[in-house]
């Protein structure tokens, strides 16, 4: 049903008796780790590799909450050569779109 996100992981590590509190916590990831993650290109412009990585970093554990492991493979590959992936980030914020799509998709699930 999802490309890159995974229910499974979802009540996995946020259970599945609290719709309240999945919704909340992927709130916050949207508002966070995606929305930091979608920035990166400013960085790549000005050179800031150690905003990126720490941006990466960050994002890392989030992408395994929301079974985006794919996605946290991307952020290692990035992470560990920061000054040539630029063409990898062309590649994440494609995945940063159908993230945010399918994470849309599935707090409605929860109704």
């Amino acid at each position: 049903m999802y490309q890159l996100i995974s229910e499974q992981s979802i009540y996995q590590y946020f259970g599945d008796d609290d719709p309240d509190m999945i919704r909340d916590m992927i709130q916050i990831i949207l508002e966070t780790n995606v929305h930091d993650l979608k920035e990166l290109g400013d960085f790549y412009e000005t050179k800031e590799f150690e905003i990126i990585k720490k941006r990466c970093h960050k994002a890392k554990p989030s992408m395994s909450y929301i079974g985006a492991i794919k996605t946290r493979k991307l952020l290692e590959e990035i992470e560990a050569d920061i000054p040539n992936s630029l063409p990898l980030n062309a590649k994440l914020q494609n995945h940063l779109l159908t993230i945010e799509d399918e994470l849309k998709k599935f707090v409605k699930t929860l109704d």
